[in-house]
């Protein structure tokens, strides 16, 4: 679906590039003869996938605050890219708890600056603005949320989210209408993949216990997400993105990449599954103390990207935990450099697009 051959000696302006997509979807543009600029604010995590692949060294990387708007606006016009993909944000709910003001920071008004920057840069024929799954007010009902559905959130993180898509809709008809770039949102499900090391996310957690020992606790073993590997999304911003740039007015929209209904599976299927794969017992306990609020049934209708676009997931929800379990046993049990790390995330890539 994704066409290897569009990408060549595309220039690809990329926020967020430090963080765990932003890295695989950097590594699968490079292989794809794809030149990328990178524009972050830090690395997120030590160790990252980032560092661990040798990224710095394969891109131009610009290190700066999304927020600063002139600094965005500079580098954007002297990168001239063609295509544009934001992935910038701060992508914890619980950490929003903590920083609310900041999380509104980055995700809304950072969105806002990044679609200012590129009204003011001609070469820019489509982008992908990233946001999530959690931007719709959630009703804890069964059915999957579908495009149309009313933007909401409970949490500081899931509210910005739904308010950047606000964002993103009232820059597209108020400043994108009649241009020739298109722009395009894109909400994923729960994305999981080797070379994720952020705090409060479920199997980085249980693997950072395997590999020192300790059970990881779990908040809320019964609660439904929509698992998914990292590659899945990545294909259809791609996608998205290929199909903006030969002017196809018809993505200029939100769209949903998730797993099929039946991959909505609960944590506590995940933990068991990520424990037999790794291979020493179960990795996890009931965590039975207090904590914020968080959604407990959420699921995505895949119908509309499906129709329009053919896009369908390839790998269920147990080959994409064995799959990143499987990762992080190798990276966790044997040596290697920055090469043998790309070349990890390489042989996924190829094996999901083959």
């Amino acid at each position: 679906m994704v066409t290897k051959g569009f990408w060549k000696g595309k220039r690809v302006f990329l926020t967020g590039n430090t963080g765990f997509k932003g890295s695989w979807l950097t590594i699968w543009l490079l292989e794809m003869g794809a030149e990328v600029v990178g524009y972050s604010n830090e690395v997120p995590t030590n160790p990252s996938l980032f560092e661990e692949a040798g990224l710095r060294n394969k891109i131009q990387y610009i290190e700066a605050n999304i927020n600063d708007l002139s600094t965005l606006e500079r580098s954007m016009t002297e990168s001239k890219p063609d295509v544009v993909f934001h992935l910038a944000a701060q992508p914890l709910v619980r950490l929003s708890y903590k920083i609310p003001v900041e999380t509104y920071e980055t995700n809304v008004m950072g969105t806002a600056k990044v679609l200012e920057a590129i009204r003011k840069v001609d070469s820019v024929k489509s982008a992908v603005i990233i946001t999530t799954d959690k931007c719709y007010e959630n009703k804890e009902w069964e059915f999957g949320y579908r495009e149309v559905d009313p933007m909401g959130g409970y949490d500081p993180y899931s509210s910005s989210k739904g308010a950047a898509e606000l964002v993103i809709n009232s820059y597209r008809n108020s400043f994108f209408k009649d241009t020739s770039t298109l722009i395009s949102s894109a909400r994923a499900g729960n994305v999981i993949g080797g070379g994720d090391w952020a705090e409060d996310r479920l199997i980085p957690d249980l693997v950072r216990g395997a590999s020192s020992g300790d059970k990881v606790r779990i908040r809320n073993p019964l609660a439904i997400r929509p698992w998914q590997h990292v590659l899945e999304p990545l294909s259809g911003y791609l996608l998205l993105a290929e199909k903006a740039f030969s002017g196809d007015k018809s993505v200029a929209e939100a769209w949903n990449f998730g797993p099929e209904i039946k991959d909505a599976k609960n944590v506590e299927w995940v933990s068991d599954l990520a424990s037999d794969v790794w291979g020493n017992g179960k990795l996890w306990e009931l965590d039975k103390e207090n904590h914020p609020h968080e959604a407990k049934f959420l699921k995505l209708d895949i119908s509309k990207v499906y129709q329009n676009l053919k896009w369908t997931p390839k790998w269920d929800a147990e080959t994409a935990v064995t799959k990143t379990v499987n990762w992080y046993k190798e990276f966790y049990q044997n040596k290697h450099n920055s090469e043998t790390i790309y070349k990890l995330c390489v042989a996924d890539i190829n094996e999901y697009t083959n």
